[in-house]
């Protein structure tokens, strides 16, 4: 089948990557792509957001199957415009990506059908807002813009002066634009966090497994908001005990309600947990694989990813073949200096050979990069995903470092301790 994934960043790279193996797959396409998937699939320069583009180029080059990887073109409905000519997708509908589009409707559906959450109030104006948290609110406390935001539309406050200033930027500012048009602020929840994948085709939930992100720029936890600068599988907090109770209190819960509400989803749901004092609890929802999670998750796949999509997408998920290997998997992202903030692209890099490193179970997964004639060179500010795969976590850990140490560009940073804590967990656990 001639296939094309949507999406250009470490996400759609590691999906790529995992469809290259199936045999199903006699051409892959990947639009817009970027200089390191380039080396896996034939890129093709046209934004996922142009959803007229893409489903033209579909059209005209005979393309079987889509998989659609980014938020923004399902929200925007781009499975259902696919639908509307033939062609099936992997994602979920306009209709059901609005659990990820508008934290607004997601918190309502998890007060609605009990699912466990942070206490919270919505707001359509500042003034309101601010009013709430001058007399009611406690702090540290949680402020979330309702629509998309890249990632970023969420600020933890410690005090009503922060939080008041928060308010301002999302509502009247505009820092994440229209998505700050309604805002929630909602319990400051605590405890691990844990991230969870998951297919469904709506009547068959199949988690996989679990991982860890590290959303901090610098070492420590320390520095400004990303969108991830490294992930760890398994996540040793989300214990067999735990995945049961998420299983029947989060996850069967959450598929049903979106069933009753008339919105299927049909896809890859990700779960953002915190394991409180008080039970897990659903921090957020996103309607796609998250980045960089996948990066981590996909490489312990060992069933074929075109298989089970295709099956999502005909709904007979329960008859798939889903087996995650018992190994363990880092990523370390490798960014452009300065970022999350202002960086500086067009850096040339080196250390690749056909944008990766000749080291046994380390791949490099491309996020921020372009092809520039022979050379390659930064685009974007996180730029690489280095991921290593082992039996062990701390083999794993010492893989992806290995990986990282190979490359170099201007400016170029990483965390260097991506993993610490699931070790220390670890050790605790066989303490």
């Amino acid at each position: 089948m001639k296939v094309a994934v949507v999406g250009g960043g470490g996400r759609e790279h590691a999906i790529i990557k995992k469809l290259k193996q199936s045999a199903e797959i006699t051409e892959l396409f990947c639009l817009p792509g970027n200089g390191g998937i380039s080396y896996d699939a034939t890129c093709v320069p046209i934004k996922a957001t142009d959803l007229d583009g893409v489903v033209d180029f579909v059209k005209e080059n005979g393309i079987e199957y889509v998989v659609v990887a980014p938020d923004d073109p399902l929200v925007l409905g781009l499975v259902d415009r696919l639908a509307e000519i033939g062609v099936p997708a992997f994602g979920p509908s306009q209709k059901a990506a609005i659990i990820e589009g508008s934290k607004v409707f997601s918190k309502e559906l998890m007060k609605k059908y009990g699912i466990p959450t942070a206490q919270y109030a919505v707001f359509d104006s500042a003034h309101e807002a601010v009013d709430y948290l001058r007399h009611e609110a406690r702090f540290p406390i949680v402020l979330k813009a309702d629509g998309l935001a890249l990632g970023k539309g969420v600020l933890i406050c410690d005090n009503f002066v922060q939080a008041a200033a928060g308010v301002k930027a999302i509502m009247e500012d505009k820092m994440f634009g229209s998505a700050g048009n309604q805002m929630v602020i909602e319990e400051f929840l605590t405890g691990p966090e844990v991230s969870v994948l998951a297919f469904t085709d709506g009547k068959t939930m199949v988690p996989m497994v679990s991982s860890m992100d590290h959303k901090r720029a610098l070492d420590d936890d320390e520095g400004p908001n990303t969108g991830g600068m490294g992930t760890i599988a398994p996540n040793p907090y989300y214990t067999p005990e735990i995945a049961k109770i998420c299983m029947e209190t989060i996850f069967l819960p959450t598929m049903a309600a979106m069933n009753t509400e008339g919105r299927t989803f049909k896809g890859c749901l990700y779960f953002g947990l915190m394991l409180t004092p008080d039970g897990p609890k659903v921090i957020e929802y996103n309607c796609r694989f998250g980045d960089p999670e996948t990066q981590v998750v996909l490489p312990l796949l060992e069933s074929d990813l075109f298989s089970i999509m295709r099956a999502v997408t005909e709904e007979r998920l329960g008859e798939a073949e889903v087996h995650f290997s018992s190994g363990a998997a880092t990523c370390v992202v490798v960014a452009s200096g300065g970022y999350p903030q202002q960086y500086k692209t067009g850096c040339e890099m080196r250390g690749l050979t056909k944008g990766g490193v000749a080291l046994c179970d380390v791949t490099v997964y491309h996020a921020g990069t372009k092809c520039e004639g022979e050379r390659l060179v930064t685009a974007g500010g996180r730029v690489l995903g280095v991921t290593g795969t082992a039996e062990t976590l701390d083999q794993a850990i010492e893989k992806a470092y290995q990986g990282v140490k190979q490359i170099s560009f201007e400016g170029h940073f990483c965390r260097s301790d991506i993993g610490q804590k699931a070790l220390a967990a670890n050790q605790r656990k066989d303490g």
